[in-house]
């Protein structure tokens, strides 16, 4: 289109000097134009709302698609101060909350020249009724989420969740992960693939108070010169991961750490060895410090590190639990795209999901809420077999709904951080025991091989559990029909195994009769003999430290009714030898443990003719203590769905990615 707009103005041109083409004149010699390459666009800030309102989130954009730039750095520069955490990315996100003007600047290097470009805005004094958030920078292939609900601070508001419609309105097109979203305050979708940085738009619609309103966000997708492998034999990461970095800018471990434990180019062919990527306890002698194990603190965001140096300075105080089980681990990473936490032992480091750590909503909003991929597993299955933690005779931590826009104390996760930790950390200490931290210090033995040995060897300390006391004697057959019903019921929940007829046949009665004379505490136990090891410690260590019950029932889908539950398995007999051989071997610096094990009170029934919900309270135990009215807020706001009822009613959140 161009040239053929260039050769029609030229013979334009001709024509007026030509004089009308008489024969006498010279004729001019025809020219070819030059094509002229486009002029880049040199980096600038797009700020995509025309016009901003008090609790209207917004974005600014460090926009480059022709040149690349690098150590971004956002800082405001005036106005009332605003909360976002990706100063360090090309996004930022936020939300005012008053009127009045704002200023930014962003420095970063481009050809390694340092440069800044600064922007100023305006709020205006009117308040925004529907807000989509959260803009950011992602890199193509990662996930995304954004959510969407009403602005709490007007009184007279009432965004109809029935009403709210999304659309994408620039860039290009995207696959959600629901076909229809219309009614949804949640959308989710991978990240297309770009040659170059460029935006997507979506906009949200909804009524209030019969009121039509809006709200837009914009996304920046960043291209990426690294390949995503997909030979899942090969390579640990298969999933594009995103952007991490040392939380100590200054860690002697260096970004070699990254490399290896957080990285599509880390394959299993040139796994790390114990030389590069040290266990905690190969360069510490005794417990380690905090700041000692913040060197090995990887992160998406600093905020995640700020407040898991925090968990361990505030909670880890008394016994040292968290900092002495952490010395089996290379690292810790903490990202938006950790979802479910897992353990990977080829790598040595535990993968937490961040959400138990954040205290405010626009935290929250950094980490993608996209459903854990198991959710539907299991669903042609007649029974749920539901547990929840229980302190004081009621629920022991409580789900915070997005909408609600809550801030919290860090100490309203306690309890939900703990059991995590706890859970990875076994999965870690199964692995890499003390017993052996000696054997693999100062060696160039990679994980990879180190591991392998293990698993040929069965000499992973959950392969002693199950010669011990094992939970199903025929479960490394290779016939899966020799393995007991309820492992191969806890494959079809766990694994995604097709469940057969005679699975989909049992009534939760039925199940309840095979489960409850075997020796798991939970249903999760099932998944692997890795996960049952891990199962049994996590729920020992929170009664214990914390004085705080498992539940565990076998219900309906619905968790409408219970055929038979308990709480307080740990204390059945033939169960408390399976706990003492794990804690004695996950942690040996709690020598009380084993008298502890012996004088666990035998389990209470719950009542079979209350539902899940209601079976909370035990008639023969103290009656629940008042809640704040925070919480009873929440409990009033998941009383709406019997399923946000149960705390990890079905899967985990301690649930790995990868089943070993």
């Amino acid at each position: 289109m161009k040239k053929t707009i260039i050769t029609m103005s030229l013979a334009l041109a001709l024509s007026a000097c030509g004089g009308g083409g008489s024969s006498s004149s010279a004729k001019p010699t025809p020219t070819t134009p030059t094509p002229t390459t486009p002029a880049k666009a040199e980096p600038s800030i797009l700020q995509t709302e025309s016009s901003i309102s008090i609790g209207q989130a917004t974005e600014l954009v460090l926009f480059s698609p022709d040149y690349e730039v690098n150590n971004v750095q956002w800082t405001q520069t005036s106005g009332p101060e605003l909360e976002f955490y990706a100063a360090n990315s090309k996004v930022v996100g936020f939300t005012p909350e008053q009127a009045g003007s704002y200023s930014f600047d962003v420095k970063f290097s481009q050809s390694g020249a340092g440069k800044t470009l600064s922007i100023s805005f305006d709020v205006q004094d009117t308040a925004h009724r529907l807000v989509a958030r959260l803009g950011h920078a992602v890199v193509e292939g990662n996930g995304v989420s954004l959510i969407a609900f009403a602005n709490k601070k007007i009184e007279d508001n009432s965004v109809t969740l029935s009403s709210l419609t999304w659309q994408q309105t620039g860039g290009p097109s995207v696959t959600l992960t629901d076909s229809d979203t219309n009614g949804k305050s949640a959308i989710f979708f991978d990240a297309p693939s770009v040659d170059k940085d460029t935006i997507v738009k979506f906009k949200v619609s909804g009524k209030a108070n019969g009121e039509d309103v809006s709200d837009e966000v914009t996304v920046l997708i960043e291209q990426s010169s690294k390949n995503v492998p997909s030979d899942r034999t090969r390579y640990p990461f298969t999933d594009r991961v995103t952007n991490v970095f040392l939380y100590n800018a200054d860690s002697p471990a260096g970004q070699k750490l990254i490399d290896c434990v957080y990285s599509n180019a880390a394959s299993y062919a040139n796994s790390c060895n114990f030389n590069q990527t040290p266990l905690i306890a190969h360069e510490v002698d005794g417990t380690p410090t905090v700041d000692q194990i913040m060197d090995r603190v990887v992160v998406s965001h600093k905020w995640m590190g700020d407040q898991f140096k925090k968990f361990l300075e505030t909670y880890d105080n008394e016994h040292h639990d968290f900092k002495n089980l952490l010395r089996a681990t290379t690292a810790i990473v903490l990202s938006y795209d950790v979802r479910p936490s897992f353990y990977h032992p080829y790598t040595g480091a535990i993968y937490l999901d961040p959400s138990d750590l954040w205290v405010t909503p626009a935290q929250r909003d950094t980490i993608n809420q996209a459903p854990d991929y198991r959710a539907g597993f299991g669903s042609s299955l007649q029974f749920e077999i539901p547990s929840r933690y229980v302190k004081d005779n009621d629920y022991a931590s409580y789900y915070f709904p997005i909408s609600e826009r809550l801030d919290r104390e860090l100490s309203d996760s306690l309890y939900d951080f703990a059991s995590l930790l706890y859970h990875e950390l076994a999965h870690a200490n199964d692995y890499f025991p003390s017993t052996a931290w000696n054997a693999t210090e100062n060696s160039n033995t990679t994980f990879l091989s180190h591991v392998n040995a293990l698993f040929n060897n069965k000499a992973i300390q959950s392969d002693d559990l199950q010669r011990f006391t094992p939970l199903d004697p025929n479960w490394d057959s290779e016939d899966a029909n020799d393995k007991s019903e309820m492992t191969k019921l806890g494959q079809v929940r766990f694994q995604g195994v097709t469940a057969n007829e005679t699975q989909k046949a049992y009534t939760m009665s039925d199940v309840a009769n095979m489960f409850k004379v075997e020796g798991a505490t939970a249903f999760y136990n099932y998944s692997s003999t890795r996960e049952d090891y891990a199962m049994l410690f996590d729920g020992f260590m929170m009664k214990v430290r914390y004085n705080i019950d498992r539940d565990v029932a076998v219900s309906d889908q619905e968790y409408h009714q219970i055929a038979w539950g308990q709480r307080g398995r740990f204390g059945e007999n033939w169960i408390r030898p399976r706990v003492e051989f794990v804690s004695n071997r996950i942690l040996p610096e709690f020598t009380d443990a084993t008298g502890i094990i012996a004088n666990l009170p035998q389990p209470t029934l719950l009542d079979a003719n209350k539902t899940w919900r209601n079976s909370i309270q035990v008639a023969s135990q103290s009656p629940a203590k008042n809640t704040s009215v925070a919480k009873k807020l929440l409990k009033q706001a998941k009383a709406t769905n019997s399923k946000l009822i149960p705390v990890d009613g079905r899967t985990p959140h301690t649930a790995r990615k990868f089943i070993y």
